[in-house]
């Protein structure tokens, strides 16, 4: 009898390989969701469903097809009578490059459960879905039982942890775990040098490159992508231009995600044209692409052309989303283009982002800077949350007309309700009290930057401080004020104490300004037009044609008067 059954079993064993091998052709071949699922009937009738390596296989090809047929592929593990550990991380895998994340933690608890051992497969994955869900306590246990079972000398395990505990923040963390590889290769040195990038160490994401390269590991597209925002947060537009001399040698310079990179390191170094050149050639773009040159036109002044960009977005029905709307919406606040603003916003509401903090509040100051203040204080009140942005937007608006009262009582609220300001805030208040007259609040709040929140003034915070005192005639103070800064003047500086100079018509202390202000800027024919006016006054007038000689010397010419016609039609 049992002789009987090995021989059957032998002669099916043919069969077996043959139909094994048959559909794993066929599922290789699978393109769709559809064909799947006609495989997979095939299978059921053959009577093999229960083959856990074809099962398997399934699952896997499932995953690969598209996020939609997660689903489809959780209902085929179910039907697996006692899935291996190869089965679950293959379904665990899925789910953390396809989503939802919490899928492939709920998985991995499983394993657990029916006591099956996660290995070096498992682990990154999990890992991967703790860092995509921000779960940085459930990612520290996960790298327990790593140490604990002897698995964290893995490449990619340990890559998959610096890489968690740079999205979660987690610096210090995550140099710990790149110190401890013993073989770096090219992911875990991009993992690095992205991780110093998103938490803002850009110099330190330099330092990493170099020894990437010393070590002899050469980059690859993901590198680059990585360390280019460095180089525009840093504006190293050479170091950007090897980078692109690299990508190009090197074969990946049609990379999307390279040269959406290279259009927002070009745009934030001014080089708009050579950022439009790349966008051109590209023939296939993503709205990340759109998104860097709207933003590069917006960075540099010229609103119009990313306004007529987004408007062609549309047109080609071309996916956008929050960061295209800000940048717009930016782009229109700068322009004072109202109307298109307006249509914006229409966009805005639609697209139900109205409570989005940023859109929010770049349609605040949109419509702040268009001399909407009613609209823009609706667009405040409207705001469930607000941060440091929302409240420095609004108390600059009061401030930009004139209400110094509405912009200082806003100041104490944002105060009261426990948000810290920061220089832009300042900046603003700073404002209100120059516009308003305000002295003594104007030192004080001054006096507040560094002693109450330790921020080092700007060049913004101390012209705001010298117009203040300027037009209240106390320029000697202004000036002495100016000489105990520890941070060398510029040309607003200096150039707010002229004007006071002017009002006030003391021509001894213009002559002392305007030789700063000539050596900082000698070719502004501005500051020559303000001293010749204060001559033509007090009746200097030799000194008045000294300086006409001088400019014609210098070819300085004054620039005529003009306006901006906004040729944005919606």
């Amino acid at each position: 009898m049992l002789s009987t059954r090995v021989e059957t079993l032998r002669s099916f064993l043919p069969y077996l390989q043959s139909n094994l091998s048959r559909y794993n052709y066929l599922l290789n071949s699978c393109s769709s969701l559809e064909h799947l699922k006609q495989i997979h009937s095939q299978i059921v009738k053959s009577g093999l469903s229960q083959n856990i390596l074809l099962s398997t296989k399934l699952v896997s090809v499932c995953c690969a097809l598209s996020s939609s047929s997660m689903d489809y592929a959780h209902s085929m593990f179910g039907t697996i009578s006692h899935p291996d550990a190869f089965a679950y991380n293959t379904l665990i895998r899925g789910y953390a490059v396809a989503g939802p994340c919490l899928e492939a933690l709920k998985l991995y608890r499983k394993m657990h459960l029916v006591g099956l051992m996660p290995d070096n497969f498992t682990f990154p994955f999990v890992v991967r879905s703790c860092a995509v869900l921000s779960l940085l306590t459930e990612g520290k246990q996960v790298h327990c039982i790593i140490i604990k079972h002897g698995l964290d000398s893995g490449v990619f395990v340990q890559s998959a942890l610096l890489t968690m505990y740079a999205q979660t923040g987690e610096t210090s963390c995550a140099e710990l775990v790149f110190g401890e590889i013993k073989t770096q290769n090219v992911v875990s040195w991009t993992a690095m040098i992205a991780g110093y990038v998103q938490n803002g160490f850009l110099k330190e994401s330099f330092g990493v490159f170099r020894q990437m390269l010393v070590s002899g590991t050469k980059p690859n597209s993901v590198t680059l992508v990585s360390i280019l925002p460095a180089c525009a947060g840093l504006e190293m537009l050479n170091f950007g231009e090897l980078i692109h001399g690299y990508g190009i040698k090197a074969g990946v310079d049609s990379d999307v995600s390279l040269v959406n990179s290279l259009i927002a390191l070009y745009g934030k170094c001014k080089k708009v044209k050579l950022a439009r050149f790349l966008f051109d050639r590209m023939k296939v773009r993503n709205f990340v692409s759109w998104n860097a040159m709207i933003a590069a036109y917006e960075q540099n002044g010229a609103g119009e052309k990313a306004i007529k960009l987004f408007q062609r977005m549309q047109t080609e029905n071309v996916k956008f989303d929050y960061i295209t709307l800000v940048s717009v919406i930016s782009a229109c606040a700068s322009l004072g283009a109202l109307r298109t603003g307006r249509w914006v916003h229409e966009i805005v509401q639609r697209r139900g982002l109205e409570t989005n903090f940023s859109v929010a509040n770049a349609l605040l100051d949109m419509y702040a800077k268009c001399g909407c203040i009613d609209l823009a204080k609706s667009m405040f009140d409207k705001l469930h949350k607000r941060n440091v942005v929302s409240w420095s937007a609004m108390i600059g608006a009061y401030a930009a007309h004139g209400q110094a009262e509405g912009a200082l009582k806003l100041f104490y609220r944002m105060q009261e309700d426990g948000v810290k300001p920061n220089m832009f805030t300042f900046t603003s208040v700073l404002t209100a009290c120059r516009h308003s007259g305000l002295i003594e609040e104007g030192i004080r709040y001054f006096d507040n930057l560094r002693k109450d929140y330790s921020i080092e003034p700007g060049e913004e915070h101390i012209s705001c401080l010298v117009d203040l005192l300027g037009r209240a005639g106390r320029l000697i103070e202004a000036y002495k004020f100016i000489e105990q800064m520890p941070v060398k003047p510029g040309v607003g500086v200096w150039g707010a104490l002229l004007v006071a100079c002017q009002t006030h018509g003391n021509i001894e202390l213009a002559e002392v300004v305007v030789k700063h202000l000539f050596q900082l800027d000698p070719k502004n024919v501005t500051y020559y037009l303000l001293m010749a006016n204060l001559y033509a006054q007090a009746g200097r007038w030799d000194d008045v044609l000294k300086l006409r000689k001088l400019m014609k010397m210098q070819k300085l010419k004054k620039i005529p008067g003009h306006s901006l016609l906004i040729n944005v039609v919606v």
